[in-house]
C-alpha cells in the first residue's frame, strides 16, 4: 500500500467517462492523491445515441485521448465479478482493488424470448449497428447482380419491421426510408414501425401498427401477436432496455429495470464505498421523478458520482444532484425533429430548427473534448447541471 486512494470506474459510456473525468478534476482541485482506473470492454467511448444514423464514422471517441491527459488509467476487458465485501473488481484474471467503486456499466437491450429471435437486428451497440449496415449492403449487392446471376426477388426484400415506439425505434424508422432509397438508387423502400411521431412516419411512407408486437420471427418475415404475417428481410428490435447485469454483483435494492437505488450523492443505498451512475442507477432527479436511461441524465450523474467519490475520500462536503428540467428531442429524419420540454412533454418546437438543436446536442454537446487539452477536459467535467439546450437559430430563409 502506498497511501494513495483507489477509485475504480466500471464502464466507459456517458456516465463512466464523466465519472472518471470528474474524479480526476476534483482530486486535482482538492490535492487529494487518488489513483483512478476506468474499465471498459473496449478502448472506445461510443456516442450510442447516434447508432440510428447511416454514417457511424464519428460515433466513437478513443478513450485514451480523453483519459491519458487527465491521468486516468484504462483497463480494457470484461468485468467478470465485483466483490463488494473485499472491495475488488475482477477483470478476467486481473483483480483491481478499490477504496471507492463507481459502477457505470450502462444498459443493454431487453431482448425477447421469441421463436426465431436470432434473426433480429438491433442498434443497441456500435457492433450491432454495423451488423445492420452490412446486412443492408449485402441486400443491395444481391439486387445489383446482373440478370442471369441475380437471385429471384423474394417478397419483403426491402421491407423493414422496426419494433419499438421509443426514441430509438422512431428515429431509426424515420431514417430508414432515405437510407433504403440511397441503396436502391432512388428505388422504393418500405418500412413498418409503431409509435410516436405518427404524422412524420406516415409522411415518410412508414406503416404504423400500434398495440401489437412480435409473436415469432423468421429469416423471411414475422408473425405479429394479432396474427398478421409480414414478409420482411429485416427486423430491428428497439423495444426496451434493462440495466447492465453487473448490478446483480452489488447487494443493493433494485427497481424493475434492474437499476440500483442511489441517493442524491449517487451512493448505492446500503452498500459502503459504492457509487452508481447512468443507466445502472435509479436516482430521484428532482425529488419527484426518477432518472431516465439517457445521456441527458447519465452525464450529470457521472460527474456528481466522480466528484462525490473523491470528496468522500477527502472528507469534504459532497454535492447532491438536482436537475430541475427535462427535455426530449426526437429526430424525424428528413422531416426535422420534435422538441418537447417537461415531464408532460409539451412540444415547444418542431421541424428543421428542432433538428438543428438536436444535432448540436448529438454532434457537439455530448462529446468530450477530443484535442487532448487537459484544461478543457477538466472544464467539461465540472459537477454542475447544464441548462436545457437552446433552440438553434436558423437563417431567415431556412425552412422551419
Amino acid at each position: 500500500m502506498d497511501g494513495i486512494a483507489r477509485i475504480v470506474v466500471v464502464g466507459g459510456g456517458f456516465a463512466g467517462l464523466w465519472s472518471a473525468a470528474a474524479a480526476a478534476r476534483t482530486a486535482d482541485e482538492l490535492r487529494v492523491p487518488v489513483r483512478i482506473t476506468l474499465v471498459n470492454r473496449n478502448d472506445q467511448h461510443s456516442i450510442r445515441v447516434r447508432n440510428y444514423e447511416a454514417d457511424l464514422a464519428a460515433t466513437r471517441v478513443p478513450l485514451h485521448g480523453v483519459l491519458d491527459p487527465i491521468g486516468v488509467s484504462l483497463v480494457v476487458g470484461d468485468v467478470t465479478d465485483i466483490d463488494t465485501a473485499r472491495h475488488a473488481v475482477h477483470v478476467g484474471d486481473t483483480v483491481l482493488a478499490y477504496d471507492k467503486l463507481i459502477l457505470a456499466s450502462g444498459s443493454e437491450l431487453a431482448r425477447p424470448a421469441l421463436p426465431g429471435a436470432e434473426h433480429l437486428f438491433d442498434i443497441d451497440t456500435y457492433a450491432g449497428a454495423m451488423r445492420l449496415q452490412a446486412h443492408f449492403a449485402a441486400l443491395a449487392a444481391l439486387a445489383a447482380l446482373p440478370g442471369p446471376h441475380a437471385p429471384p426477388a423474394r417478397p419483403g426484400r426491402w421491407t423493414v419491421v422496426v419494433v419499438g415506439s421509443g426514441a430509438t425505434g422512431v428515429e431509426l424508422a424515420c431514417e430508414l426510408p432515405a437510407r433504403l432509397r440511397a441503396l436502391l438508387g432512388e428505388g422504393e423502400g418500405e418500412g413498418k414501425g409503431e409509435g410516436k411521431g405518427e404524422r412524420a412516419c406516415r409522411a415518410l411512407g412508414i406503416e404504423l401498427m400500434p398495440r401489437t408486437s412480435l409473436a415469432a420471427v423468421a429469416a423471411d418475415g414475422v408473425t405479429l401477436t394479432n396474427g398478421t404475417v409480414i414478409a420482411a428481410a429485416t427486423v430491428v428490435w428497439c423495444a426496451g432496455m434493462r440495466a447492465s447485469g453487473l448490478t446483480a454483483r452489488v447487494p443493493g435494492d433494485r427497481d424493475t429495470q434492474g437499476r440500483l437505488l442511489v441517493d442524491a450523492y449517487m451512493r448505492v443505498q446500503g452498500v459502503p464505498d459504492v457509487f452508481a451512475a447512468g443507466d445502472v442507477a435509479h436516482a430521484s432527479i428532482d425529488g419527484v421523478h426518477p432518472s431516465v436511461m439517457s445521456c441527458q441524465h447519465a452525464r450529470p450523474m457521472g460527474r456528481y458520482a466522480g466528484y462525490n467519490a473523491v470528496c468522500s475520500i477527502a472528507g469534504t462536503a459532497m454535492r447532491a444532484l438536482d436537475i430541475d428540467w427535462y427535455t426530449n428531442i426526437i429526430d424525424l429524419g428528413p422531416l426535422g425533429a420534435v422538441y418537447a420540454q417537461g415531464w408532460d412533454r409539451v412540444v415547444v418546437d418542431d421541424g428543421m430548427r428542432a433538428k438543428a438543436t438536436k444535432q448540436v446536442i448529438n454532434r457537439e454537446r455530448i462529446y468530450p473534448p477530443r484535442d487532448g487539452d487537459r484544461a478543457a477536459i477538466f472544464a467539461a467535467a465540472a459537477a454542475e447541471v447544464q441548462r436545457p439546450p437552446a433552440l438553434k437559430p436558423l437563417g431567415p430563409d431556412a425552412a422551419r
